[in-house]
Parts: C-alpha cells; structure tokens; sequence
C-alpha cells in the first residue's frame, strides 16, 4: 500500500523579483512498512522535501497523496488534521516544553485530537514506558539527558499511533553512543510495521535504512538500497 505518492511535485518561491525552485518535478513512492532515508547537502530541497511529506504545506505544483488523503490543494485545516491523525515527527532538537513533565509532553497531540484527560494521560504514560522512560515520567527535559529527550520526543511522535514517523536528523544533538541508541529504536519501530522517513546529511545514518533517496537541487538524482 502506498503511503505517500508524489506526482510530478515541484515547490516554487518567490524571492522578490526571483523564482526559487526548491523542488523540480518530484515523483516519489514510500509504501507501507518501508524505513527510508532522504539525503542530499544543505540546500539541495530535502527539507522543503519534508515540509511537504509531512503535511506542513503543499505543492506549487502536480500531485501529492498522503495516506490515502488528496492533500494536493489542502486547506490548513485539512493539513492539521492528516499530521495530528495519519503523522508523528521526531526533530533534531526534540521540540519539548521545558516547563512540562515527560508524560504531558508525551500527551500534546492527543490534547490537539480532542481525547479525554483520562485516556490521554494513561496512553501517554505506556508510550513512555515503552521507549525506557518509565522512572522519569514526573521529570521536566532540563532533568533529563538529551537521549532521554529524544526518547520522549519519540514517544511523543507514537501516542497516536500514526501511520508514518518523520524523523529531521534526529540524532545531530547527540554524542555517537546516543545517537546509535535512538537509531536502534528506529529499527525496532520498523521491524514492529512502523514506516519510518529519516532526514539526513550523513551517509551513515542513511545506510540504516532499507532505501535511500538522494536529492539535489530539487531534484532526486538516484535511489539505492544500502
């Protein structure tokens, strides 16, 4: 089953009296279950790649489907809805609230989805103990270490259960072991059925997906199993 289906996407901005073409023409395919990697140096549009996979704008032009859903012209409405329901992103500097708990972060989206207190809380906490955080859910992330941060941003991504796990170069704030740590996490949410999109420079977080996507200039230039 095809998650996303990119149609001869391009993405084009206006720079005063310039036209950016961050994205040329873009055909792309991602199905269900697949762990793929999108790579390319900076400025080569995987970002604004991202942006538009993960439901945060839409194209200049062509097609772009996203679980099912005809997003090509989607409203932000419409765009809100498919990331809280179908999406979970993973940043690179996780994105938590300072001032809130591990378990009220976890629960963010499920307050934006409209799901009681109750149930929220219970869920949140059962994500939190099932990435390792189960001593830490009273703690608030200037408590905690940043691969413990990054394990509650992914709990976080994963408490609505979504179709699809962005992850923006989700090991860059941290050291080598970490980093090795949350990629393991990635493989056991792909080996679980979970289908993982993965943003990054570096060859060799790439090399631990099944696909690899290269893009430059806006355009994807080749695509390679590792």
């Amino acid at each position: 089953m095809n998650l996303i289906h990119l149609e001869n996407v391009s993405k084009i901005y206006q720079v005063g009296d310039q036209e950016i073409r961050a994205l040329d023409q873009i055909n792309l395919r991602i199905e269900e279950g697949e762990f793929v990697a999108i790579i390319g140096p900076s400025g080569s549009g995987k970002s604004t790649l991202m942006h538009l996979l993960g439901c945060l704008d839409t194209p200049s032009s062509g097609r772009m489907e996203i679980c099912g859903n005809e997003l090509t012209r989607a409203t932000p409405d419409q765009l809100a809805e498919a990331r809280n329901k179908k999406i979970g992103f993973v940043f690179q500097s996780f994105n938590l609230l300072s001032k809130l708990d591990v378990v009220s972060n976890i629960e963010l989206p499920l307050i934006y989805g409209g799901v009681p207190a109750a149930q929220r809380r219970e869920r949140a906490r059962k994500v939190a103990c099932d990435v390792g955080l189960g001593d830490r859910l009273s703690n608030r992330p200037p408590q905690l270490s940043g691969g413990q941060c990054q394990r509650v941003a992914i709990a976080r991504a994963l408490v609505n259960n979504p179709q699809i796990i962005f992850a923006d170069e989700p090991t860059g704030n941290l050291d080598s072991a970490t980093g090795l740590s949350i990629l393991g996490m990635f493989d056991d949410l792909n080996a679980s059925g979970k289908t993982i999109v993965l943003v990054t420079h570096d060859p060799a977080i790439a090399a631990r997906s099944r696909r690899i996507i290269e893009i430059r200039d806006g355009h994807i230039v080749r695509e390679y199993q590792p």
